[in-house]
């Protein structure tokens, strides 16, 4: 039978395992220096997941957020920062809490990326320290934080399986059972991962295994049996509620790839990736590069599920967008560079500090600059009473499509933490979230996750009589303290002077004081 370490490294590498560490210590430390520069860093739902966080810890201490949130807990396949966050707030701030959950993903990622290398090759190395710039991609500007703490936690799982594959079968189903458990409270996007690369190196395995072909199949079929919780979890949540929510788009699949390498700079993104493809093709072509054997099945597999993949699935989007970076690290795992000469050891460590801090710097320099909004937006939320209703809307001309824009877009949630307000955008979707909008206020919110009202629907709004509320901004003079308009340009006029005022004009959003005296 082939082993799946048949691929050992040569044990003369320079490498010893404390340079190892200390070199891992001080590329994540360098990694971490925007996140810990920045306590609410410019991605687009992280405020947003940053509050719910704020809310769950205090809840139950705090009268105002009482009034409007409560928490109907359910094993829901989104709840790593939930479970995780709130504790770690009970020792330092939330703003704090998040950077350590935000340094703990980044830890189990590149780990687990080490890790699953370990055990594929049969030795420790540097080379899955190439990783590290990926840490920053598309998806963590996005801030799908569960899913990215789930792809840490996968490749941790794919290590377990491939180090426990010869050991007895029941243990090691045991192990895989409690994995997929894991993954599942992560996200489920993480299962569907950590099924992926399952699946791809049991094929291999069932194609080159020299055990008798009856006993092959059965080893195969039996590998799929900790998946069947999964169904189980789902029919028994309310997640099963949003089944029907999917949406498959065929465009799209080009851009899940480039957001692997892209974050803010076009150049650095070329740069970044012509530097890595000619340090590999060179690597390859001098038979220093190698790929495990079960490596082509498993991004064979990955390609199939990720064209397949729909862009919405129960509900959450960007769903197919999220695979390519999993994939990538995936890849680093399963691929090994010759380190046992001394000038390739040295000239890896040069490339790898480069990339590492030109990715670094590229996003250091670019928050700083978005944060200069975002600190604005904080000054803004102490002009809130506490306790208030807050309704966040878009420009007429919103152009939020622009990744320098994406700090903004969950910003206004930052009222729920520093004023105990409600929020409209707070994500409090059934099924997809624990925290929820108590009934009697569940009229007031997007319960949905859908897109805010345009300035135009509010003014619209503000001229008509409502017998019944429909659209959760209906009414909004008689329901609203305070309105975000967001995506704004300096000196935009007041949409609606008859029904509130102006209190503070930042650089892409103005906030409002509704004023319910009817106009005359």
């Amino acid at each position: 039978m082939i082993s799946p370490r048949q691929t050992s490294r040569p044990t003369a590498s320079r490498f010893t395992r404390p340079q190892l560490a200390a070199l891992f210590l001080a590329l994540a430390t360098l990694a971490a220096i925007p996140i810990l520069t920045h306590p609410v860093p410019p991605l687009s739902d992280y405020p947003n997941h940053l509050a719910r966080m704020h809310v769950i810890a205090v809840l139950d201490r705090d009268p105002d957020l009482a009034r409007f949130y409560e928490l109907d807990w359910h094993i829901i396949p989104n709840l790593m920062m939930d479970l995780v966050v709130p504790w770690i707030d009970r020792v330092v701030d939330i703003y704090t809490a998040g950077q350590a959950f935000t340094i703990l993903t980044f830890l189990m990622i590149m780990s687990g990326t080490t890790v699953l290398n370990r055990v594929l090759f049969g030795g420790w190395s540097a080379w899955p320290f190439i990783a590290f710039p990926l840490l920053y991609s598309g998806a963590f500007l996005l801030g799908l934080m569960n899913y990215l703490f789930g792809i840490g936690l996968a490749l941790w799982g794919l290590a377990a399986w491939v180090h426990w594959r010869e050991a007895w079968l029941p243990l090691r189903l045991v192990l895989a059972t409690a994995v997929v458990g894991l993954l599942y409270i992560c996200h489920l996007f993480a299962v569907g991962l950590y099924a992926i690369g399952l699946l791809g190196f049991e094929i291999w395995r069932l194609t080159t295994s020299e055990a008798p072909r009856p006993w092959r199949i059965l080893d195969f079929v039996l590998g799929g049996l900790p998946f069947l919780i999964v169904p189980v979890l789902l029919v028994r949540s309310p997640t099963w509620g949003l089944a029907t929510q999917n949406e498959w788009e065929p465009t799209g699949k080009i851009d899940g790839l480039v957001t692997v390498i892209q974050v803010y700079s076009d150049v650095v993104a070329f740069g970044l990736t012509a530097a890595v493809a000619i340090t590999a093709g060179w690597a390859a072509r001098h038979g220093l590069l190698k790929l495990h054997p079960s490596a082509w099945i498993v991004f064979a597999v990955g390609a199939i599920v990720y064209l397949a993949l729909p862009r919405v699935l129960f509900g959450s989007y960007f769903a197919d967008q999220r695979l390519p970076i999993a994939l990538a690290f995936m890849a680093v795992a399963f691929a090994d560079l010759d380190l046992h000469r001394r000038w390739t050891m040295r000239a890896f460590c040069i490339v790898l500090v480069a990339l590492l801090a030109v990715r670094v710097l590229e996003v250091q320099v670019t928050w700083r600059h978005l944060t200069r909004w975002t600190d604005s937006f904080r000054q803004s939320v102490q002009m809130i009473d506490r306790g208030a209703k807050v309704l966040v809307a878009y420009a007429d001309n919103a152009q939020a499509d622009d990744v320098r824009d994406l700090g903004l877009s969950h910003a206004a949630c930052l009222a729920m933490i520093e004023k105990s307000a409600l929020v409209t955008t707070a994500f409090t979707v059934r099924g997809k979230q624990i925290l929820q909008i108590k009934p009697a206020w569940r009229d007031h919110a997007d319960i949905e996750d859908g897109t805010p009202p345009s300035e135009s629907q509010l003014v619209a709004s503000s001229l008509r009589s409502v017998d019944a509320v429909q659209n959760y901004w209906d009414d909004w003079p008689s329901r609203f303290d305070y309105v975000y308009l967001l995506y704004t340009e300096r000196g935009d006029e007041n949409p609606a002077p008859a029904w509130m005022t102006m209190v503070y004009e930042g650089a892409r959003f103005q906030l409002y004081r509704v004023v319910p005296t009817p106009p005359g």
